[in-house]
């Protein structure tokens, strides 16, 4: 955008603020219906902030580059509008029509002040468009930005969900998994049993993987390194759910288990945590 180009839309920002906010807002609530228009207040405000840094940005003779430092300031509200957005729930579409839907407004007054001058009115609205485009990128680029960090949260979220650490009796804890167990989640597992390992004293702990579909050698890995974390916080571990072809199958990957207390059922193993924390069970005769 040259100078010539960046003087007149900055004419047009300034001198016709008012009507292009009014007809950016009506173009803009139109496109992104009703879950927007809920807070309209808040979009008025954001239309209003860049309205006028995208004025005082171009009359500071800023160029075209929008990544350099005299974009600063409007990179930074774009990108506020983006990641709210983006928390929000809307597409990154949605998001980057904030910047789009004003360019139909500025086009009308380019039109209305050169429409007789057709070559320049073509360089004017090709150079606003440019201008717009790059803005509207940036905005893409941080609402995907956002959104990975959200799925990523949410991830770390449901695996800190799904390896529930309880506590079945005085000294003894159960981590039942259900699913794959990868690098990821191993860590989260970890950390979990750790914790509450630290926090209860416990000295049992029985992992329970009646939920693993498939054990191979990495899953195999995982529990071991997990174990030998239990052991070094004071807490041996029983592992229960061990299944024939799951036997079969550490058998054949030749995974050394021999120190390691297994268990098919989690109530075999219950018992067997029972005897090792000087625990037993009664079963209470009710017959007269």
């Amino acid at each position: 955008m040259t100078s010539a180009h960046t003087q007149q839309l900055t004419v047009i920002l300034k001198q016709h603020q008012q009507s292009l906010l009014e007809n950016w807002l009506t173009t803009l609530t139109s496109k992104l219906g009703r879950k927007e228009k809920s807070g309209e207040f808040e979009i008025r405000r954001q239309a209003e902030q860049f309205l006028s840094l995208l004025a005082r940005t171009l009359e500071s003779g800023a160029g075209s580059d929008t990544d350099g430092n005299d974009w600063a300031d409007v990179r930074h509200l774009l990108g506020e509008v983006s990641r709210t957005r983006a928390l929000q729930g809307f597409s990154s579409l949605d998001t980057a029509s904030f910047v789009f839907a004003l360019k139909e407004p500025l086009f009308d007054h380019l039109r209305s002040i050169l429409g007789e001058q057709p070559t320049q009115l073509a360089q004017e609205i090709a150079a606003t468009s440019s201008l717009f485009d790059k803005l509207g990128l940036y905005t893409i680029e941080v609402h995907q930005k956002a959104r990975e960090q959200v799925i990523l949260r949410q991830q770390q979220e449901l695996l800190e969900l799904s390896t529930p650490v309880v506590q079945l009796w005085q000294n003894v804890l159960a981590l039942p998994l259900i699913g794959t167990l990868d690098s990821a989640r191993t860590q989260v597992v970890m950390e979990s049993l750790l914790q509450k390992i630290v926090e209860t004293g416990a000295m049992i702990a029985i992992i329970d993987i009646t939920g693993v579909p498939t054990v191979d050698t990495l899953v195999a890995q995982h529990l071991l390194k997990t174990i030998a974390a239990a052991r070094l916080m004071g807490a041996d571990c029983i592992i229960s759910g061990i299944r024939p072809q799951i036997a079969q199958t550490i058998v054949h990957l030749g995974v050394n288990l021999e120190d390691v207390t297994t268990k098919a059922t989690l109530a075999d193993a219950f018992m067997i945590a029972l005897k090792k924390t000087g625990s037993r069970v009664t079963v209470q005769n009710t017959e007269q």
